[in-house]
């Protein structure tokens, strides 16, 4: 989600392939995305999730705007202490990963969407799930 809010195609295209292959659906992928793309989470995500998003929304847009009420959101969510910690840093992780990026100019242009390291001690195993 963050790396369409900040319009980073490289990262949205690698990224959302290996979501595919996580849901195991192509169907479903596809709803989640449009629903991101769309701005509209809630269409694709229960109220959980829905509000993890939504935090991370406001940390990408605007970090000074997050108050404790956003917090005790995802509080009230049932997100305990690590999980909004989780979120937190792998939104921020995301938000700079993007800025390295789209800084560099780096594309899709030839590459092969959806690698992942294998299961095995060989650093140049890497597979399509």
């Amino acid at each position: 989600y963050v790396s369409l809010i900040n319009k980073c195609d490289y990262c949205v295209e690698h990224h959302f392939s290996g979501l595919t292959r996580l849901v195991g659906d192509a169907g479903r992928a596809d709803e989640m995305r449009r629903a991101l793309e769309a701005g509209t989470p809630a269409a694709a995500f229960d109220d959980r999730q829905a509000a993890g998003l939504d935090y991370a929304q406001t940390l990408t847009r605007d970090p000074a705007r997050l108050t404790s009420k956003h917090i005790d959101a995802l509080r009230t969510a049932d997100f305990d202490d690590g999980e909004i910690l989780e979120i937190n840093q792998v939104t921020a992780y995301f938000n700079y990963a993007n800025r390295t990026v789209l800084g560099l100019g780096i594309s899709t242009d030839g590459d092969i969407l959806g690698l992942s390291p294998g299961n095995s001690a060989n650093p140049d195993d890497w597979q399509h799930g």
